[in-house]
């Protein structure tokens, strides 16, 4: 939402170029390490109330963010906005895998997908309408409004985690009956355990998936990767239709919905092709609940992704016409999608217990790279402009993704038989 915003702020904060843009990475900074205390907390204490916490962290750091009178101020709040804000990486996929089967996996991350995915392009639209007749500070005060119309209306939701259900009613009933021979799985796993023991346990998870479990670190990578590749072409989207094609900066924010299409596109796609792909093996193969039989859909989003950057890099550096460009962003959203929406439905199948765990494993690469990439943009085009630029970023996409594919279909399931328990 910041993008379109960046040199207003530069310049009434008295800021760099380089500096603003800090500021809006920054915020996936805080996304890359918030998961990793919101995730596993989440599955000792439970979905909800976790839930609640962080928004009204996300809430109330937002609005400082909009008094920010100082860039030093303004990062701050934004990395702290950025910690409550993380929580959907975790918990979100989390409910989803407390709620929806592997069979219905790829519909429930289509519908999932939806709002956020449309957010993320509409938001930069509405940030140049609100930089052009208002001030920069309302991106953060409309943002905060609309978050506490949410945190009033999650008040209705209802506990997901059912580790957490089956100990309760585990509880209830020895309360009830006076009896001592019910008990749930996870109270038998945590046995003797001290409660800092269960917590320490719970907080190194997704640092130990990192470390020890290769389907974790090839997703980390390949995500990581894939989102940085993306938020360093896109940082400088809106600038390059100023500057290219003498647009205004709300006009030039409005080419952020072919970012939308292609990335709704995508989820709204991949789900239902996957769920049928995953049926349809299934069935061929006598198999059920191989989380492998989700990867063959990583194929054209790897394949998509590369003709999208080199279509948007050269269109660009030739200066076609501006529909070109936009069909080329479009088309590496809808790849990145399609290849992110897969792996991620691969690794909530291969840890369905601790899926908040894992999604906040993958998430600490994927942030960090998309909070580093955007610095070096603005170089790198300046060097070898959007044509050589955008090969560079194809052929490093295509590289990376092709050769994971043909890893994980041929030797996933040895590396996840190889690998540790995630308790």
């Amino acid at each position: 939402m910041m993008a379109p915003s960046i040199d207003t702020m530069a310049e009434e904060l008295d800021t760099s170029i380089t500096e603003s843009t800090m500021a809006l990475s920054v915020y996936l900074l805080a996304t890359a390490f918030g998961p990793l205390i919101i995730g596993p907390v989440s599955e000792i204490y439970g979905r909800k109330s976790i839930f609640h916490i962080t928004n009204i962290w996300f809430l109330v750091w937002n609005l400082v963010c909009g008094f920010a009178h100082s860039k030093g101020l303004l990062m701050a709040a934004r990395l702290l906005a950025g910690f409550g804000a993380s929580a959907v990486y975790s918990l979100g996929y989390g409910v989803l895998g407390d709620v929806w089967s592997a069979e219905q996996r790829g519909r429930s991350l289509s519908l999932y997908l939806l709002i956020p995915l449309t957010g993320s392009a509409v938001g930069p639209i509405v940030s140049g309408f609100i930089v052009k007749y208002s001030t920069w500070r309302w991106m953060f005060w409309s943002t905060a409004i609309l978050q506490l119309t949410l945190d009033l209306s999650s008040l209705l939701f209802h506990e997901s985690y059912a580790p957490l259900l089956l100990r309760r009613r585990a509880e209830e009933l020895r309360s009830n009956t006076g009896g001592s021979r019910y008990h749930a799985a996870i109270e038998m796993r945590e046995a003797g355990l001290s409660p800092p023991r269960k917590l320490s346990r719970s907080l190194s998870r997704p640092l130990r998936l990192l470390a020890f479990h290769p389907i974790i670190q090839m997703q980390a990578i390949l995500e990581g990767i894939d989102y940085g590749l993306l938020y360093f072409a896109l940082s400088s989207f809106s600038a390059l239709h100023v500057a290219a094609y003498g647009e205004s900066v709300e006009i030039s924010g409005l080419h952020y919905i072919v970012i939308c299409i292609g990335t709704v596109s995508g989820s709204q796609l991949c789900g239902p092709l996957m769920d049928y792909a995953y049926q349809r093996l299934s069935s061929n193969t006598g198999e059920t609940q191989v989380p492998e039989l989700r990867i063959p859909l990583l194929l054209p989003g790897a394949l998509i992704t590369p003709i999208g950057f080199l279509l948007y890099g050269w269109a660009a550096q030739y200066h076609l016409i501006w529909v070109v460009v936009d069909v080329g962003a479009a088309l590496l959203s809808l790849g990145m999608q399609i290849f992110d929406t897969t792996l991620h439905a691969y690794v909530m199948d291969s840890y369905p217990e601790h899926v908040s765990s894992a999604s906040a494993a993958t998430q600490v690469l994927r942030s960090l790279l998309a909070f580093a990439f955007p610095l070096f943009s603005n170089s790198l085009y300046d060097s070898l402009g959007y044509g050589l630029g955008n090969s560079l970023l194809a052929f490093l996409s295509i590289g990376i993704a092709l050769p994971a594919t043909g890893i994980l279909w041929r030797w996933g399931a040895t590396l996840r038989g190889r690998q540790q328990s995630s308790y």
